[in-house]
């Protein structure tokens, strides 16, 4: 997970405008605390490295719409400890955290593209 993250990253870096990442560096770090597995220095100092931007946005549990399928294997319960496990991760590398409405997808594009905005 680490390496494609990285390779997102630097994809990215050659991107000019906006760019939104579904997942960053420093959820490989969450995802190893939530799972238990030691987490390596050489993660966490990527973490520290590969900076994103000040502001992250971060999508909240919603239960109301919340359904398992093929792609999503998670229970409600693991979304939410996952959600806080990567909340605290990011919390602790500095970043701010902005969670998006619990509103239909046009409503969180316009409430994304107004809080980059700014």
């Amino acid at each position: 997970m680490l390496s494609w993250e990285l390779r997102s990253y630097r994809i990215a870096g050659e991107q000019s405008g906006l760019v939104f990442f579904d997942r960053g560096v420093p959820d490989t770090l969450g995802y190893l605390r939530l799972t238990g597995v030691p987490v390596p220095d050489h993660a966490t100092n990527a973490a520290r490295r590969f900076r994103y931007a000040r502001r992250v946005f971060v999508a909240p549990p919603w239960p109301e719409i919340f359904r398992q399928d093929n792609e999503r294997k998670q229970t409600m319960d693991e979304a939410e400890r996952t959600f806080h496990a990567l909340v605290a991760v990011y919390t602790e590398l500095g970043y701010e955290l902005v969670p998006l409405p619990l509103a239909p997808v046009e409503t969180r594009l316009r409430f994304v593209l107004s809080e980059t905005a700014s």
